[in-house]
């Protein structure tokens, strides 16, 4: 199916369970992302990388390295691996990044994007950029209130409108508890995010959860992003286009770290920490970076500058971790 069929049969499934033309915000990125055979997310093709036809690279799309450094930081948090099952929660198809390290744990189990995996009694969770991959909520100040955006998809073209009222009880509830901005701020806010993690970290398993992904604190978007954090990706370029191209462009927004930190805490993990990406590694993984360095391979050595370097991912990823 080409990027305009996809779009128009998205399209089409949304407006069969609009409400007077009307679907939440949240609804169509759900749709965009994760609609049986048609969302960004369920399909096999491969997105990332540097190929061809791909649309975004990730730390986990420089290989093994990034495998080395996880394992490395997970001795460091939990102790003797050969305990504890690695579960991977959001890998993409055809990625093996952990495949030099699967000796050094009881097991390893990778889990797509959208499953939902019941974890062991002792694990070392990892999910790189998983949780930005969650639908999100838009809400607007207009007329001095915070309100839910939806969208308009009974029309020619697809258009932002506020709702009428908010589309769940948790919708109203985050609205509710906003400070009021300036006129015409947006906020995009992934409450699935929360949701799923909350499921992640239930059933009472021990060991370790490491959270590499892209955010701000809620703080930050309410000072310094009126125009919320909302973009598309396609082909390694960012777009603001996100009603375009429905389940041909990845959406996404930035993580609120203030709002998933707590949940670690209530569920038991302590040593909860949010650190640049840079930091995680040099205070989990230093042995394991001194001896990449010491090898004088220029790859080996460029990919670790990538990981880590505060111009790369190091400074533009942050990495949540607890223990439990």
């Amino acid at each position: 199916m080409d990027a305009l069929a996809r779009h128009a049969a998205i399209v089409d499934v949304l407006r069969r369970e609009a409400r007077g033309g009307v679907v939440p915000f949240v609804r169509l990125v759900e749709a965009a992302l994760y609609a049986p055979g048609l969302g960004y997310y369920v399909s096999d093709r491969p997105r990332v990388g540097k190929a061809a036809g791909t649309d975004f690279t990730t730390a986990a799309a420089l290989g093994p390295m990034f495998g080395e450094l996880i394992a490395a930081a997970a001795r460091t948090l939990v102790g003797d691996l050969a305990t504890h099952t690695l579960v991977e929660v959001g890998a993409e198809p055809g990625q093996a990044h952990f495949a030099g390290v699967a000796r050094d744990f009881a097991e390893v189990r990778t889990f797509r994007v959208g499953d939902s995996p019941a974890l062991p009694a002792s694990t070392v969770l990892i999910a790189n950029e998983l949780l930005d991959a969650q639908p999100f909520h838009r809400f607007i100040v207009q007329g001095g209130a915070w309100r839910e955006l939806g969208v308009r998809v009974d029309g020619a073209a697809l258009t932002v409108e506020p709702l009428a009222d908010f589309s769940s009880p948790a919708a109203a509830a985050f609205a509710a508890s906003l400070p009021l901005a300036s006129e015409g701020w947006l906020l995009d806010v992934p409450l699935a995010a929360e949701t799923l993690l909350e499921r992640l970290l239930g059933g009472g398993w021990r060991g370790a959860v490491i959270l590499l992904d892209y955010g701000k604190t809620l703080a930050q978007c309410l000072e310094g992003s009126p125009a919320g954090t909302a973009r598309a990706y396609r082909s390694h370029q960012l777009s603001g286009a996100i009603l375009e191209d429905l389940g041909s462009q990845d959406l996404t927004c930035h993580v609120l770290w203030d709002r998933l930190e707590p949940i670690l805490v209530t569920h038991g993990f302590r040593s909860v920490r949010l650190e640049r990406q840079e930091a995680f590694f040099v205070k989990h993984a230093g042995a394991a970076m001194e001896r990449i360095m010491t090898t004088g391979d220029s790859e080996a050595t460029g990919r670790l500058r990538a990981l880590t370097h505060p111009a790369h991912f190091g400074g533009k990823f942050q990495v949540l971790s607890g223990i439990r």
